[in-house]
């Protein structure tokens, strides 16, 4: 499964968003997003891929920017023997 795979699937859990609705140019604002729920969101999306997100890293205004950094995250964070794997 994608990032944005799972991140749609994170957002309709959290906030019963329509799959129609989270494109990857949608953006945060248009989803009625407030900071509060952003940083909800951001925990969730932590424990989800099993990273950790400094709060000042983390600036994203579309989904696409939100998957980006996911995988920016996870290649940063992956253990060596995963980043080597996938760089094979």
């Amino acid at each position: 499964m994608s990032t944005l795979e799972r991140l749609k699937r994170l957002f309709i859990n959290k906030f019963d968003f329509n799959i129609e609705e989270l494109k990857p140019t949608t953006t945060l604002e248009l989803l009625g997003l407030d900071s509060l729920d952003k940083i909800e969101f951001m925990f969730d999306i932590e424990n989800e891929f099993k990273i950790k997100i400094p709060d000042e890293e983390f600036k994203v205004t579309t989904i696409q920017d939100m998957v980006d950094a996911v995988d920016r995250f996870v290649q940063k964070q992956a253990p060596e023997s995963q980043k080597l794997a996938a760089s094979s």
